[in-house]
């Protein structure tokens, strides 16, 4: 997704972000057969919309950073659902599975990396001079992906990838609104009515998904317990059935 921003205009990243829960749906759709409830859709549609009209403004594209995005978009996708899945498949907590696939990634981030930055950039890595600010900001950076990863890991692992998205375009609203409260940041007509409809989705969507679940009221079981009276007779009838064992044995004899 850095890729795309750096490839394309800003009003296109964002166009690429809100793709990102419609391609989650039909990913899950298609991998999981998971289906979803109108009211979830229409959630789900008035975020996208929401988010839309607070955020995009200019869109510019070229067919490298397209193709960028739609990588980006995809695998994105793939690794959120797959995050889920596995969780549920073996079992395993958030961290744990953190703690699996983080050494992987951070592996072929350094090994593919540099190459891959090279060939979009024209730079190489070691062209771009450290100083104590820059090295100051990658640990931050660092530091800040660490819970970034965390919070991912624990929001799908306890509800799915879809309400991972949903609750990521709230991150959209509060930067908008923190740009504006403390730094004086331009907030229009269309930024205002753009973040009401994206919280209204956000509300509908979460009403929506508490729907889907089991109202919990008692559900009738078939019986498995026998009464008293069936134990009884139960014994009775064992009694009896020994009874007539041992007369048998005794007139063979």
């Amino acid at each position: 997704m850095n890729f795309s921003l750096m490839l394309n205009s800003v009003g296109f990243y964002q166009i690429s972000k809100l793709s990102m829960i419609p391609v989650v749906c039909v990913m899950e759709w298609i991998l999981n057969n998971k289906q979803y409830s109108k009211e979830v859709k229409m959630a789900v549609v008035v975020v996208v919309i929401g988010v839309g009209v607070c955020t995009v403004t200019d869109v510019k594209v070229n067919l490298k950073g397209f193709i960028c995005a739609c990588l980006a978009v995809l695998s994105t996708s793939f690794q959120q659902i797959s995050i889920g899945s596995l969780q549920k498949k073996h079992s395993v907590g958030s961290f744990e599975l953190l703690s699996k696939t983080a050494p992987i990634q951070a592996i072929s981030l350094l090994i593919f990396g540099p190459f891959i930055d090279y060939i979009l950039s024209g730079t190489f890595i070691t062209d771009y001079k450290m100083s104590s600010g820059a090295i100051a900001f990658i640990l931050l950076s660092c530091t800040l992906a660490v819970f970034c990863n965390i919070s991912q890991y624990l929001c799908i692992g306890r509800f799915s990838a879809v309400s991972f998205q949903v609750l990521g375009h709230m991150k959209t609203v509060c930067v908008l609104t923190l740009g504006w409260l403390l730094f004086d940041s331009e907030l229009t007509f269309k930024n205002i009515m753009g973040m009401i409809l994206a919280v209204v989705g956000m509300v509908i969507y979460s009403w929506a998904v508490e729907a889907e679940k089991p109202s919990g009221k008692p559900v009738s079981h078939s019986k498995t317990s026998m009464t008293e009276e069936e134990i009884e007779l139960l014994k009775a009838g064992l009694d009896t059935t020994t009874v007539k064992d041992v007369e048998h044995g005794a007139t063979k004899v």
